[in-house]
């Protein structure tokens, strides 16, 4: 995007409303592309449309409608969306103050997570075991959340995580590229977690579960490109009987599945859809732009295979699995617990035919001092 050999014109300038609003004054583009942008494209595209921006000089947000960002990241107005179509979520109430975040907490019962809405990498969210921890916490997450709202959510720290990528065009024609399972349970960031594609101990029936739901909720949102949504699904019954009250030991279990929340949607292309993409060469960046300007996945070749459409969904044979790396060669005195604030700056990635050759591959990839989890 900021290559000169294919950008019109590049500019380097604060990203801010002001600036952004000089620009489009001055190039009077036809469109705005914000899901490409990461969450601060998210946050911007938000900010430029509530400031009338958009809408002075009949910028269209392609892809992805500004309402649809909205109703994705505004934690309220997701929850009310997913309550609407039928999908479960963890209790929680929305808090803009610390009397709300206090009242919330004493009403779910301790411990909670912390949810601050339109940040990334769940800044200024964390887990809260005491009334202290909460107050800290809650604290920060009203002060860094550009709409000063955050999520009093019920902890489900220890279930299973797991995330699903998923396209959708104008038509409302969706395909999932892949899941990818989170190693780390619940209550650890996915940024900060070993994951790996496909999921491993799903079963068929969970995998299916857990599809249909992407696949309705993407259709609900009305996103348009690439989407992110990741789930909390309860551990097997075995686990569960260890767990205490409130855990997934008092859930009902239907089908012989397990219950699952919906936790988060991004309705972006997100460090997961890059994984998505080297995991199953299937180019959803590349896709996801087709589709901002108003191809169908039907109507768009996929350049990796050369022999299929988008609308295509991707198998695996193969696994892949991604390793985070924190900078504590930089940072020796950071801290090291990992929480639900993502604290990596990096990964690697390693592809094999089974999951322990491509875990072992990816530790050697991380170019540590350990050759293997083993020496």
């Amino acid at each position: 995007m900021t290559d000169e050999g294919i950008a019109d014109i590049v500019y380097i300038e604060p990203l801010t409303v002001d600036v952004i609003a000089r620009v489009i004054e001055r190039e009077r583009p036809d469109g705005l592309l914000p899901t490409l942008g990461g969450q601060t494209g998210l946050n911007l595209a938000v900010d430029l449309a509530n400031a009338g921006i958009l809408d002075k000089y009949n910028v269209r947000s392609l892809g992805t409608p500004i309402d649809t960002i909205r109703k994705a990241e505004d934690r309220e107005l997701f929850k009310r969306m997913l309550e609407e179509i039928g999908e479960p979520v963890p209790e929680s109430y929305i808090a803009r103050n610390m009397n709300e975040a206090r009242r919330a907490a004493q009403a779910i019962g301790l411990p909670v997570v912390i949810r601050p809405a339109y940040t990334l990498g769940g800044t200024g969210g964390g887990h809260a075991t005491t009334m202290e921890e909460l107050a800290f916490i809650a604290s920060i997450g009203l002060a860094v959340s550009p709409a000063h709202q955050v999520l009093v959510e019920k902890s489900v720290a220890g279930w299973k995580e797991i995330e699903y990528e998923v396209m959708r065009d104008g038509a409302d024609n969706c395909i999932t590229v892949c899941n990818m399972e989170n190693i780390d349970p619940m209550g650890v960031h996915t940024g900060d977690s070993i994951v790996v594609a496909p999921s491993q101990t799903l079963t068929d029936k969970e995998y299916q579960m857990l599809r249909s739901a992407s696949i309705k909720i993407i259709k609900a949102l009305g996103v348009e490109g690439g989407c992110n949504i990741q789930f909390a699904l309860a551990p097997h019954k075995m686990v569960a009987e260890l767990w205490p009250p409130g855990g997934s030991g008092d859930l009902h279990w239907e089908n012989g599945c397990p219950p699952y929340y919906v936790i988060e949607v991004n309705p972006r292309v997100s460090r997961s859809s890059a994984l998505a993409s080297k995991a199953t060469g299937y180019p959803i960046a590349r896709v996801a732009a087709k589709i901002a300007v108003g191809r169908r996945l039907d109507e768009i070749w996929n350049q990796v295979t050369g022999k299929t459409m988008a609308a295509f969904e991707p198998a695996l044979d193969y696994c892949v699995v991604k390793i985070p790396r924190w900078p504590f060669d930089k940072f020796a005195s950071g801290d090291r617990r990992i929480g639900t604030q993502m604290k990596a700056t990096g990964e690697v990635m390693a592809i094999d035919r089974c999951f322990e050759a491509a875990l072992q591959k990816a530790v050697r990839s991380l170019e540590t001092a350990a050759k293997s989890l083993l020496w």
